[in-house]
């Protein structure tokens, strides 16, 4: 049971449940109902195909925390002490052995969806996303910025793919409905992993800050070792004003289609905690104020993905 609640803590178990809940919610809330109003487009991702493209993310996400943890195991001695799993639960090679054989699965299974679906995107990107999850661990997460922008890209791409999953490339001789149907789906696909990459690279930053002393003993060169807190913390605080532009506008244009129940709940479960976590960081001194930052850069992530439950509910 301890080396079980070990493994999922090492896989960051609610992160995965985090990313499959993203990816069901945009298919039922975004995908699903839109092929329902199109009759005549062609539904070409299915439920069946949806739960392994689902399993694909997961698996590929869990191989990229093990091999994060991995690497990163003289840093987090540091910064997590307490939260150790990799030497002190999990052997290292038995470590490297889940990463291949999670990262591996998750390649195989995509390649068999793309293949289903006749998409020529799926296979290759998740193989990328493999890539550059090593990359990350290696050397990317340990340089400033490239690292940030790398998670947050890949944290969109859970959305992202799909839409890709939507596109059909090889279908010549497609209705006209079909091309109104990938419009309508590109648009949402676009809105939320916009959301996703902004929030993330928030999110990202703050951890570098929080973990900062960790890093800087084993010679990262992460945003606030290498420009300093000050540089990092407006940075935060620049793509937080973006984000809540961003959401602004989204706002007004509810409004005007007069979807008041998205209108309230964008405001106060999304743009009022995107207020309070802006003072946070504005405020944020010690290591801890920087942790309860990064918490709340989380929940504004889950609030905003559960906000598509309403395009279901305004589409139904």
């Amino acid at each position: 049971m301890q080396l079980a609640s070990a493994f999922l803590r090492l896989i960051r178990f609610p992160n995965l449940v985090f990313i499959a809940l993203t990816q069901f919610l945009f298919y039922f809330s975004i995908v699903l109902p839109r092929t329902e109003a199109h009759p005549d487009s062609i539904q070409r991702l299915t439920w069946g195909l949806l739960g392994w493209l689902i399993v694909a993310s997961v698996f590929i996400a869990a191989a990229g925390y093990i091999i994060n943890d991995y690497f990163d195991l003289n840093i987090d001695r540091v910064n997590k002490p307490g939260r150790l799993v990799i030497d002190k639960r999990i052997r290292r090679r038995w470590a490297i052995f889940w990463h291949l054989a999670l990262s591996l699965t998750g390649i195989a299974i995509s390649f068999a969806v793309g293949g289903k679906l006749g998409s020529p995107f799926i296979g290759p990107l998740n193989v990328a996303a493999v890539l550059l999850l090593w990359f990350y661990s290696t050397t990317f997460k340990k340089q400033a910025l490239i690292g940030n922008v790398i998670i947050s890209l890949l944290t969109a791409w859970v959305v992202l793919v799909l839409y890709a999953a939507e596109l059909p490339i090889y279908v010549t001789d497609q209705p006209a409905e079909q091309a109104v149907l990938i419009r309508d789906i590109f648009k949402y696909a676009v809105m939320y992993g916009g959301f996703a990459f902004i929030i993330s690279l928030v999110r990202e930053v703050v951890k570098d800050i929080e973990d900062m002393q960790g890093d800087a003993k084993y010679g990262c060169r992460t945003m606030p070792i290498a420009w300093g807190v000050p540089v990092s913390r407006v940075f935060a605080l620049v793509w937080m004003v973006v984000l809540f532009g961003s959401l602004a506008v989204l706002e007004a244009y509810a409004a005007q289609l007069q979807w008041w129940l998205f209108v309230a709940y964008t405001a106060f479960a999304v743009m009022a905690p995107t207020v309070w976590t802006f003072q946070r960081i504005r405020v944020a001194r010690s290591t801890p104020d920087w942790t309860v930052a990064s918490r709340w850069v989380k929940g504004i992530m889950l609030a905003g993905i559960l906000s598509m439950l309403f395009f279901k509910w305004y589409h139904s």
